[in-house]
């Protein structure tokens, strides 16, 4: 598949000023000012992340108002559920919020919504649960900004609830007694994009501040704080870089047992970086909500030993076979269906339906088809006497507005700009793929159909060397708004030395006047006729570390790779 390659550009003259402050190399100072870093106490705050930057809790509105019903639920001894969604965000949340309030309260349960047979967020099953066991205080982590009626049904049972969300609000906010969300509109707090679980960690701070805990209580459970926010690919900007950093450094020295026994089973050896978050724990604990039960994340991070967090991650690590067997073979029945149907690989959409799908890796396997058709994708199950699935986006284009377009097949859907999930009658699924792609074809730009690359800098590969490496990698942790740098040599030649390794790859050798550097394209395979005709070439790549035998070296992870113009 061909790319788009776009290539940022920084101010001149803020590049030339922050180079005369750091000393760092142009190329750096250069992706510095691209993600808003034009000073030396700027620089100084993104390459140290202090935790004495985090703005007071207090800030956030109605924080004082849930401190205070949370005092007196504990002053009168009432019981106080834990309520948060079945992913990542959700269940590090509420294993923060249970351990850090059950080292001084012991009158405290969690929940986790069953997926299928309750569907995303505060459900009624849970207030029934918190009814029927005498919950009268229910703390929603990653959830309940939208749970208007429930909250009001919870209310008039008797049971308050205190929201702690990170989704936008709607214009009816539901009646609960505090309600922490720093997209409120009237919400002072600075930071906007914390995730679930970061706008529990305030309130976890507050409380501690109330009842003069140590602060070794607030940070206990920072890397969760980390995976939560590596996982909800929240920006990893302000509070978000400081505290995904500082958890990574925890997760390296002290980490939750979850995390260690997680880390085990993932194969890992080395350091954890957020990309192992992101691709090794956190799909590891959303496979439980996927394929079976959420609730035994929770309890894997909860556990007192490193013993017993093994037995559950052993669970989710079993899980997550089966959800990975499951989205591989949807993804290839998919696929298949596509090439077959040539009218379908002409359209500017993609809606694929077969009624033995799990419905808990859809979401996925929409993805893996963006990945080859890169277009509005969408993938439908059958689910009791319904189609229900979920769909995502290609970057640039506002899928909700899509789908509400094509409303009058819908019974149900909700989502955002990226993905959305959908329910409709079985009888409406042809009905809405061709409103669909009727809608799509009409409304997106042809250039939205074509994948981007976004590069920060062209150097030299005589550029490429540890002191400006060494510099790159503070750059971490990286995540939306501050991604790992991608660059762009041109007029590069093949040494020769350059082949295709397991018929997919090229393990490249590349030269440029006097630099000579090696380097994988993973799938690019199909570009390798490009070095064999001699000519100079462009790469586009990541600048990555390898070791073998011991020994280390830089190579470069080619992500593109084109004919050089003349």
């Amino acid at each position: 598949m061909e790319k788009r390659w776009h290539i940022l550009t920084a101010d001149k003259e803020k590049v030339a000023l922050l180079q005369q402050s750091l000393k760092v190399h142009p190329i750096l100072c250069k992706t510095l000012a691209q993600r808003g870093i034009e000073t030396f106490e700027q620089a100084k705050n993104f390459f140290r992340p202090q935790l004495t930057s985090l703005h007071s809790p207090w800030l956030m509105k109605d924080m004082d108002k849930a401190v205070e019903r949370i005092v007196l639920a504990i002053n009168q001894n009432e019981k106080i559920l834990i309520f948060g969604d079945y992913d990542v965000d959700g269940t590090t949340s509420v294993a923060s919020m249970y351990q850090f309030l059950k080292k001084f309260y012991s009158n405290i349960n969690f929940y986790i919504p069953h997926r299928y047979r309750e569907g995303y967020g505060v459900s009624k099953a849970g207030i029934d649960f918190a009814k029927e066991n005498s919950f009268t205080l229910i703390i929603s982590l990653d959830c309940g900004i939208k749970s208007t009626d429930l909250i009001a049904y919870a209310k008039n049972n008797g049971i308050d609830f205190i929201v702690c969300d990170h989704h936008l609000p709607d214009a009816v906010l539901p009646p609960a007694v505090a309600i922490l969300n720093p997209k409120q509109k009237d919400c002072d707090y600075p930071y906007k994009e914390l995730c679930g679980c970061g706008v529990g960690f305030k309130l976890i701070t507050a409380l501690a501040k109330k009842f003069n805990l140590p602060p070794e209580n607030i940070f206990e459970n920072i890397d969760l704080l980390a995976t939560a926010i590596a996982a909800d690919i929240v920006p990893m900007t302000g509070e978000n870089r400081i505290l995904a950093s500082h958890g990574l450094k925890k997760a390296n020295e002290n980490p939750n047992n979850g995390i260690k026994a997680l880390a085990r089973f993932s194969g890992l050896v080395k350091e954890l970086h957020i990309n192992n978050l992101v691709f090794m724990i956190a799909p590891r604990v959303n496979a439980a909500g996927r394929m079976d039960e959420a609730r035994k994340a929770v309890q894997m991070f909860i556990s007192e030993t490193y013993e017993e967090a093994l037995r559950y991650a052993e669970m989710l690590h079993s899980d997550n076979t089966d959800r990975k067997e499951a989205d591989s073979s949807i993804t290839e029945e998919a696929l298949a269906m596509i090439v077959n149907n040539k009218e379908w690989q002409e359209k500017k959409s993609t809606v694929v339906f077969q009624p033995h799908w799990h419905k808990g890796v859809v979401g996925i396997v929409a993805s893996r088809l963006i990945e080859h058709y890169f277009r509005p994708t969408v993938v439908l199950t059958q689910s009791g006497d319904y189609a229900g699935g979920s769909a995502r986006s290609v970057p640039g284009f506002n899928l909700y507005e899509a789908i509400h377009a094509c409303r009058e097949h819908l019974l149900g859907y909700g989502g955002h700009f990226a993905a959305a999930g959908l329910t409709l009658e079985l009888q409406q699924v042809d009905a809405f793929r061709n409103k669909f792609e009727e809608v799509v074809a009409s409304t997106i730009h042809p250039e939205l159909l074509i994948p981007e690359i976004v590069i920060d800098a062209e150097i030299s590969l005589n550029d490429i060397k540890w002191p400006f490496y060494d510099i790159l990698c503070q750059m971490e942790p990286f995540g939306p708004e501050n991604l790992r740098p991608v660059f762009i040599a041109r007029r590069v030649m093949n040494t020769g030395y350059s082949k295709i390794v397991k018929e997919q790859h090229i393990r490249f050798s590349l030269r440029q006047s006097n630099a000579t550097i090696t380097g994988i394209g993973f799938g690019l395979a199909n570009k390798f006729d490009l070095l064999q005709q001699k000519k100079p070439i462009d790469i586009v790549f990541k600048i990555d570390e390898s070791e073998w035998n011991g020994e280390k070296s830089l190579q470069l992870r080619v992500l593109d790779l084109r004919i050089s113009e003349p």
